[in-house]
């Protein structure tokens, strides 16, 4: 019994040797292409935070709260659907004289579509003073399909290549024997973009001009897909 199952593995290792000799040895040229676009953001996430600190106690937590929302809602947002609290926090300072100090925060996301939304926002926000505001994340909702249709340009720019390579040997470029996606290999994010500078930051109670959003859009993201392709040689 021993020696029929070490006969039976010894067959299969041997059909899937000769199996992969067998593709080895096909003539084949190899080549990797590169397809990759440029997308405007669809997806702004700022990070709000409201504090009694900045409106030097002028007005509670839960007032600016509640003004928040009416200029949100004031602008066409739906703060049911895009507006969620992250953390909420209070500060304890004790002191020899003073009594105990509680100071109140809170921090949201507000998620919104463009960059002149996100300036309206900072803009109406401001005039209730709120202006500690910061963009966290950039991202386009439809990454995951141009990813795909990427790939498939990909794949027929490296079918191109092959064939200009292969045109002065007068040879021609068969079915694909081998496809390879390189694109996780390389170093790209979910569909976020890189923020760099776009940051807004600073304290309403400090600030005496008034900030006027202008028409800008943020840096475009930057999609690619990578392929590497073996193509049969007839």
């Amino acid at each position: 019994m021993k020696k029929l199952t070490l006969l039976l593995v010894f067959i299969i290792s041997a059909n899937s040797f000769s199996q992969t000799k067998n593709f080895i040895d096909l003539p084949y040229i190899e080549t990797s292409a590169i397809a990759d676009t440029l997308v405007l953001p669809n997806r702004i996430h700022l990070n709000i935070i409201i504090s009694e600190k900045d409106s030097k106690d002028k007005y509670s937590v839960e007032e600016l709260e509640n003004l928040m929302e009416q200029k949100l809602k004031g602008l066409g947002i739906n703060t049911n659907q895009n507006l969620s609290l992250n953390d909420l926090a209070s500060n304890f300072k004790k002191y020899f004289i003073k009594e105990t100090d509680v100071m109140k925060s809170k921090s949201y996301n507000l998620i919104v579509e463009n960059a002149k939304i996100a300036g309206s926002v900072i803009s109406e926000l401001e005039t209730i003073e709120i202006s500690n505001i910061r963009i966290a994340k950039t991202e386009n909702t439809e990454y995951e399909k141009i990813k795909l249709i990427l790939k498939s340009n990909a794949i027929v720019k490296a079918k191109i290549q092959a064939e200009f390579m292969t045109k002065p040997l007068k040879q021609k470029v068969g079915n694909a024997i081998f496809i390879s996606d390189l694109t996780n290999m390389r170093n790209f994010d979910d569909g976020g973009g890189s923020l760099q500078e776009v940051v807004v930051m600073g304290y309403g109670t400090k600030r005496k001009q008034e900030f006027k959003p202008i028409d800008i859009e943020f840096q475009k993201i930057k999609i690619e897909s990578i392929v590497n392709v073996k193509f049969k040689l007839e």
